[in-house]
């Protein structure tokens, strides 16, 4: 009998399944060191102190176990049971448990309150950084540790009330049960109903008064509230129309989820929101009967009430554009170092890399942005920061939540087949970008904010040029757009409040554009700062990514992410 070797008759298994030339996997490494922009920052804005606890997050959010959970967390998502097996009405939201280790270590780290437990220079800084790294790989959890964050001011308005709720929200655990008992409390926010939308006014939800009524005492709300995130959480604050001998009008309510006697209050969660992305976060339709809960802040002044909190969120929105497009712009890059084509790795290409340093210029300038905001929301922030802020961050809130998308759709590109796939990070992130702009206020409300503010805080307008002319001089494209910017904000002025109107978005994109310019001028080498103003305000300037003047330093860019 002839006999035929082995390996002629049994052909090694599986040789066509040899995986080659796909990019290594992004994991077990540190965020935060990585990131040269986020560490540049934190040092410039006096939070250098916070250094080691963010090379901790790094170290955490980039490790394989993180982002396995942010995984889950995103593909099994919550589940609502209205009801227990017995027909008892219980309203509880059931999430996997990788959301609720996610969220243990956010506030594990501070990434809610620290910067109101801890106030210094560099505060908000510090737990801007936090949010941000930890937002960057998973992106739903940062809706309710922003709420619990941003309430901290207004529940300061009612000291009774801040006494009791204060200390919970700043305790760095984690309990994700409802009880009365905890000495730990997350937080929401529910104001639009399905008739008003923005037009918070338009509220019909009543709050009639227990006994006498006024800050600080007990109502029973009845009404519906069309979104409401993160339905388990422990407080929420709510407007509803206060009743009361003067007719007291839209009022701002604490409504906790558990009475103090332990039972539940009214809180019927008549289904969860089916959205297009934030997916591993609950949102919700709830409706109220007789529900229990504690005016705060003065009667009739809701909106003044619980705007303190709107602030706080919309800076937050920057934070989490800022940091969606880190993540864009990191995985882009990693993917592109990693994959050959046509001879030459991708990163190589001459139009792969125009596309990269692209993606990462707008990357940088929101996250220098970001962070400047950060800075003056501090409390040792003077009342030319604070008028600063006012306007800026609204300005801030418009633009960079709106560029958001469009860098997620780029960079997802820029992975080709595996951008379009959910087994990476990318199409979830297309999918999160969105809700930054539709959060706390959508384009035109916020568009219609900066002229309010405006008109109203003439001082936030002179604080604001006051910062982006601290550039003039420095490069004549960007002393031209400074120029064409005073001119049209004076026009603007002059304008009948339709017209204004109808200008207000191209005014507050160029203003975007004139405070990320002066920043970089200021605070990114020339390289990124030359490029940026070219790309975005020159003569050349291109609707797409990837269109940078042929002077353009592309691999000094790069080398900063």
């Amino acid at each position: 009998m002839t006999h035929v070797s082995e390996t002629t008759t049994h052909p090694q298994p599986h040789l066509t399944h040899t995986v080659l030339n796909q990019s290594a996997p992004r994991v077990d490494i540190n965020e935060f060191k990585l990131n040269t922009v986020l560490v540049e920052a934190i040092r410039r804005h006096d939070a250098g102190w916070a250094e080691d606890e963010l090379t901790e997050i790094g170290a955490l959010v980039g490790s394989a176990q993180f982002q396995h959970d942010a995984h889950l967390a995103n593909t099994i998502t919550p589940v609502l049971h209205t009801h227990d097996r017995w027909g008892n009405r219980i309203d509880e939201v059931e999430y996997h448990p990788s959301y609720h280790r996610i969220i243990e270590a956010s506030v594990a780290h501070g990434s809610h309150t620290r910067c109101w437990a801890d106030p210094q220079p560099g505060s908000h800084v510090a737990r801007a950084a936090g949010f941000m790294l930890f937002g960057q790989i998973e992106p739903g959890h940062a809706c309710p540790v922003s709420m619990t964050h941003a309430v901290i001011p207004s529940l300061e308005l009612q000291p009774d009330v801040a006494a009791q709720w204060v200390p919970k929200a700043l305790s760095r655990s984690y309990f994700p049960d409802l009880s009365a008992t905890k000495e730990s409390a997350i937080f929401g926010m529910s104001m639009t109903e399905k008739q008003g939308g923005s037009d918070v006014r338009a509220n019909t939800t009543v709050a009639k008064p227990v006994g006498r009524g006024g800050p600080g005492t007990d109502y029973l709300l009845t009404g519906h509230k069309w979104f409401c995130s993160a339905p388990m959480s422990d407080a929420f604050l709510v407007l509803a129309q206060a009743q009361g001998p003067g007719g007291e009008g839209l009022s701002c309510f604490l409504l906790p989820r558990v009475l103090p006697d332990g039972t539940r209050n009214v809180f019927r969660i008549q289904r969860l929101k089916d959205k297009l992305g934030n997916k591993s976060n609950a949102s919700s339709e709830i409706e109220l009967d007789g529900t229990v809960a504690t005016m705060v802040g003065e009667p009739g002044r809701g909106v003044r009430t619980i705007i303190e909190m709107v602030a706080q969120t919309r800076l937050d929105c920057v934070l989490g554009s800022a940091a969606g497009m880190r993540q864009s712009v990191a995985e882009a890059v990693w993917h592109a170092r990693h994959r050959a084509a046509f001879g030459a790795t991708l990163a190589d290409q001459p139009a792969m890399t125009a596309v990269l340093a692209d993606l990462a210029l707008e990357s940088e300038a929101a996250t220098v942005t970001a962070m400047r905001l950060a800075r003056a929301h501090d409390e040792d922030a003077t009342d030319q920061e604070k008028a600063f802020r006012r306007l800026a961050t609204a300005v801030a809130k418009y633009w960079i939540c709106k560029r958001g998308p469009h860098h997620a759709y780029e960079a997802l590109e820029c992975l080709g087949g595996n951008g379009y796939t959910e087994a990476f990070p990318l199409a979830m992130r297309y999918r999160e970008q969105p809700v930054m702009a539709v959060w706390e206020g959508s384009g035109n409300v916020i568009a219609l904010d900066v002229l309010r503010a405006m008109t109203r805080e003439p001082e936030s307008i002179a604080a604001f040029d006051a910062e982006i002319v601290k550039a003039l001089g420095t490069n004549r494209t960007l002393d031209l757009h400074l120029e064409r910017l005073r001119d049209q904000l004076g026009e603007l002025a002059r304008m009948d409040a339709g017209s204004a109107q109808r200008r207000a978005r191209g005014v507050v994109e160029s203003m975007a554009l004139a405070l990320e310019a002066s920043l970089l001028v200021r605070y990114s080498p020339s390289a990124v700062s030359d490029a940026f103003i070219a790309a975005r305000l020159g003569d050349d300037r291109a609707f797409e990514y990837g269109a940078l003047p042929d002077s353009a330093d592309l691999a000094a860019i790069l080398e900063r992410h």
